[in-house]
């Protein structure tokens, strides 16, 4: 933010990434890569369980610290939603390719019960029509067409391969950089011990749930790592886009994201080292 490049261009560039050179890099990963479908089924049923405990914990918040209602419905998301950008760059440099793939068929299975949530609770300020907005989801969307292609059992045309390998390339650098202009502390509704909440849910209550289901389902090696590296990611940056279009209290919202993304930094190698 400091050369001054404009609103209009970070939002630009955050479009881009949502749209094309993430699910490019989705897609592929999935297409290209050897998956154990048993491993992951164990990794994806743990990923909705820790979710749904995120879920319910989030709730918690309005009646233990009488929160607002709109404002409680606004910064519930933050304690289950994640962020991709981040998952998929550190599973990238962690796992290699075997990594980025797992990650991206457990993100995906996940986004749609993450987005059925936030939008549920934020439902009564919005005429949003949630099916609608699921199905055109480009994460979801290329996920699920990359699993596809994977389980038919097709090659990549070598001209594609090449053209989708170039674009994903750079969505992980393009996608951080988005992240870092978005952060900023702004003044919203909420308490600091909602907040204070909120944010041990995502960055200590969830990873640690994770560890359990490592342990007592028996999950190993790199899905056992991406499990932990998905529960330990602070907030998706859109929570703060989905908490203003439905008529929430937004700047509590990026003050989660911000502050969760920079705790992240440390608890995130933490927790896998833990792990």
């Amino acid at each position: 933010r400091g050369f001054d490049y404009g609103r209009g261009f970070w939002e630009g560039l955050e479009k881009l990434v949502y749209f094309v050179l993430f699910p490019a890099l989705l897609f592929r990963s999935l297409a290209v890569s050897t998956l154990d479908l048993g491993g992951v089924g164990k990794v994806v049923a743990s990923g909705a369980a820790i979710m749904l405990l995120g879920m319910a914990l989030g709730w918690l918040a309005r009646p233990l610290f009488r929160v607002e209602p709109r404002v409680a419905a606004s910064c519930f998301q933050c304690a289950f939603r994640f962020n991709t950008y981040i998952g998929l760059a550190v599973a990238g440099s962690v796992f290699g390719s075997p990594g980025v793939a797992i990650a991206a068929l457990l993100f995906g299975a996940l986004i749609p019960l993450a987005n059925f949530g936030a939008v549920g609770m934020l439902a009564a300020h919005s005429r949003t029509n949630f099916w609608l907005e699921l199905a055109r989801n480009p994460l979801v969307m290329s996920t699920l067409s990359g699993f596809a292609w994977n389980l038919a059992g097709a090659p990549l045309p070598g001209f594609l391969d090449q053209t989708l390998n170039l674009l994903g390339s750079s969505a992980l650098p393009a996608g951080l950089l988005a992240v870092g202009a978005a952060l900023r502390i702004e003044r919203g509704l909420a308490s600091p011990r909602a907040h204070a909440w909120w944010l041990a849910v995502k960055l200590a209550v969830l990873p640690l749930a994770a560890l359990g289901c490592v342990r007592l389902l028996g999950i190993s090696g790199v899905e056992a790592g991406v499990l932990i590296l998905w529960a330990a990611l602070p907030t998706a940056s859109s929570a703060y886009i989905l908490a203003v279009r439905m008529g929430g209290d937004g700047p509590s919202v990026a003050t989660q994201i911000t502050v969760g993304t920079l705790l992240a930094m440390a608890t995130i190698p933490a927790w896998m080292a833990i792990g």
